[in-house]
């Protein structure tokens, strides 16, 4: 049990049905030939095939390190050599919540799947990390001497020096020692790592001058090529592409995103898969202008497997097949030809991803949610996570702005399309108020007094900044029955966010514009005797002022301190606006709650504070604040992911800061913080509970899956939260 309790955030991009690994044949399999590729357990995706040769050296050294499991197997080494086994690497989230490489071995038609850590030891496949890419290489001569099969992978588990910097570097794993060698220099950040055909070279997609610009759907980077085996040669490719694949020793397919700038200002990103001849350095464009096609994986020197999508998704559109992300394969030597694998072949309606060759060349696989369709009553989860630190816990909730009460009893939050507060207690989940439309309601926050059992909440749209938006009350929403009504505390039509109460539950801070003028600056205000608010007696009083916007604020459950988020430290030259939200330079700081002249810089995220540091919470016993952040930059090809017809900002990963809870100044610009979460989702929104998700007293332990709880089931259908895109639709820079 955590000490000091568990952090809990929500993840943007994450389906809430599980993705799996499944395979067709070409050019399209009948109904019901698409293979399922893995045990079904957990989320599985972004997989490619390990070659029989490699698969031999894995199971040799599996036999030496571990025998117990390799007699578990059943599997062995003359198995691979002779084809009765057969094997994958891929992405499971099975060991506890993190992202990260596990093999799949099929034989007797069962399948086995097996943690790299289980194989070659924690020392290198151990801790809090984020894996992806995995690839096999080697297998060639070197004069004499056969050079040793190795996994290629990326993986997060070494810090980034520098703020707002990809933590993502490509190492290779000897399959026959386990001996881990790291490829990506010091100081340069990869993604996608692809081997030749030959095992002798690997290409990745590289960060552009070695940063990260800001970017979270067209990254820009650069394709470098190195060899596996002795001076690794390093050397620039193809600028502006990402997601290699080889065609074969001299060709590579990839995807460049083309930014354009519609007529409203909105700059919308156009995808095509590329083919370049690196004997004739001639760069041809492989798939149609018409439509978007992304994250290719090479069959042959000419033939390339790609995902499509054929026409554009918009907010509140119900999709037909065509907005669906389908695997197409395309030929350069038969242009205007094109095999439709999946559109036609298994599901029309479910978005498939990340294709790559299986069974040499005679199957595509790729990776999909189990169910075209969300359930009329999926088992909602709250998912426990590894954390770093063994004082905190960590979880992720399925719904959006998750908040606890004070004494971790109770949780609530909003669904994704932003209409209805949902609440977990003793007496199971529920949705205690509903709006009756989308974006109309977020940002729940339970009052720190626990005898008032209220939720403050905010009504109306987000992100319009120019609409008003009020904070309410919703009374006694523990109680039985749903709540029927709210009491509106702000009046004014002023765009008024993200209250916190104090702990006696009299006053609460929040963001607003009421004095904001034509540039609707947002500072913190303050409301005394806040129970009948605005519409009684209560007392609105200004506690910062300036040209910026603070946001995002929580009053200490010590009740001294507020901490919030702030762009008043921006450059000058940064941009006012970008697509009419704030364009980034957020920074955490805390103030006095009883002396607005006491403003203190905790945290900042790039040099040039650009970027986001947003979200800030207190722990429970005030010693630290978790906030989310662009810290780590990204962590894949964001093109690659399940995207969302959403309402959240998507920010990057959750981290923690220790603070000095006696003396306010002496938290001043804190260098030293803790990643917690490495995830190629993008976490948010979180809160800090004193309980644990193990704590018999925690009501979401009836959502975690384990004992009695296996057959929970909630009372109303989540469908809402399954509204996914093809294609990113959000503003394209949202950090």
């Amino acid at each position: 049990m955590q000490g000091r309790g568990s952090i809990a955030f929500f993840s943007t991009y994450r389906p809430p049905v599980p993705l799996d690994i499944f395979s067709s044949t070409i050019p399209g399999s009948p109904a019901g030939k698409e293979l399922l590729l893995t045990d079904g357990v957990s989320y599985n995706y972004d997989c490619r095939p390990i070659p029989p040769a490699a698969l031999k050296e894995l199971l040799t050294c599996l036999g030496k390190k571990n025998q117990k499991l390799a007699r578990e197997c059943g599997a062995t080494p003359d198995d691979a050599d002779k084809c009765r086994v057969t094997g994958l690497v891929f992405v499971s989230e099975r060991d506890n919540g993190l992202e990260t490489l596990h093999v799949a071995l099929r034989f007797n038609n069962q399948v086995k799947v097996l943690r790299l850590a289980d194989i070659f030891g924690a020392d290198t496949f151990g801790g809090v990390r984020m894996e992806d890419g995995g690839c096999i290489a080697g297998g060639f001569k070197v004069g004499g001497r056969t050079v040793d099969h190795s996994l290629v992978y990326v993986s997060t588990k070494e810090p980034a020096k520098t703020r707002r910097t990809p933590w993502t570097v490509v190492y290779k794993t000897n399959l026959g020692d386990g001996k881990t060698q790291r490829l990506t220099p010091h100081g340069q950040y990869d993604l996608s790592p692809a081997v030749s055909p030959s095992g002798k070279m690997v290409a990745v997609a590289s960060f552009a001058d070695s940063k990260w610009n800001g970017e979270i759907e067209n990254l820009k980077t650069n394709i470098l090529v190195m060899n596996v085996d002795g001076d690794l040669g390093r050397r620039l490719l193809i600028k502006d592409g990402g997601w290699p694949t080889w065609g074969s020793d001299t060709v590579i397919f990839f995807h460049r995103g083309v930014d354009m700038t519609l007529r409203d200002g909105t700059v919308q990103t156009a995808w095509g898969v590329f083919r370049y001849d690196m004997t004739t350095r001639v760069t041809v464009r492989v798939t149609p202008v018409a439509f978007n096609c992304m994250t290719p994986a090479a069959i042959s020197s000419t033939k390339v497997a790609v995902a499509t999508i054929r026409k554009r998704s918009g907010f509140g559109d119900v999709r037909d097949e065509a907005q669906y992300r389908h695997i197409e394969i395309y030929d350069t030597a038969m242009p205007g030809q094109v095999i439709e694998v999946t559109r036609l072949g298994t599901n029309p309606k479910a978005d498939h991803y990340n294709p790559f060759v299986d069974d040499g060349g005679k199957r595509i696989g790729y990776h999909r949610c189990r169910t075209s369709q969300a359930p009329d009553d999926p088992t909602r989860r709250v998912d426990k996570l590894q954390s770093p630190g063994k004082d905190v816990g960590l979880f992720r909730v399925s719904g959006v702005f998750p908040t606890i009460s004070k004494d971790g009893t109770k949780l609530a939050f909003v669904d994704n399309e932003f209409s209805a507060v949902w609440l977990v207690d003793k007496q199971g989940l529920r949705k205690v108020y509903e709006t009756g439309g989308p974006d109309r309601i977020f940002s729940p926050v339970w009052n720190q007094n626990l005898l008032l059992d209220s939720l403050y909440v905010c009504m109306g749209p987000s992100f319009h900044p120019d609409n008003a938006l009020e904070i309410c009350n919703i009374p006694r929403v523990s109680g039985t029955g749903r709540v029927q009504g709210s009491l509106q505390l702000t009046l004014g039509g002023f765009n008024n966010a993200f209250p916190s109460s104090n702990p006696q539950g009299n006053k609460f801070v929040f963001r607003s514009t009421r004095d904001g003028g034509p540039n609707k600056y947002k500072n913190l205000y303050i409301m005394d005797n806040s129970v009948p608010g605005a519409n009684g007696v209560g007392k609105v009083t200004r506690l910062t002022n300036g040209p910026w916007t603070d946001t995002h604020c929580q009053w200490s459950p010590s009740g001294d301190w507020i901490v919030f988020s702030s762009t008043r430290d921006k450059p000058a030259t940064a941009p006012p606006k970008d697509f009419g939200l704030d364009p980034g330079y957020f920074a955490v700081y805390l103030v006095k709650a009883n002396d607005p002249t006491v403003v203190v810089r905790v945290m900042r995220s790039g040099s040039d504070l650009s970027g986001h540091v947003n979200h800030p919470v207190f722990s429970p016993d005030c010693r630290s604040i978790t906030v989310t952040s662009d810290l780590a930059a990204v962590s894949v090809d964001p093109i690659s992911l399940p995207l969302f017809v959403h309402s959240v900002r998507p920010y990057g990963d959750i981290f923690l800061i220790d603070i000095d809870n006696k003396d306010i100044t002496k938290n001043k610009d804190v260098q030293s913080y803790k990643r917690i979460t490495h995830s190629r989702y993008e976490n948010s929104t979180p809160c800090w509970t004193v309980l644990s998700p193990d704590d018999p007293r925690a009501p979401w332990t009836t959502m975690a899956g384990k004992g009695p709880a296996a057959a929970f089931r909630p009372g109303c259908p989540y469908a809402e939260s399954f509204k996914m895109t093809g294609h990113l639709i959000v503003p394209k820079r949202c950090c």
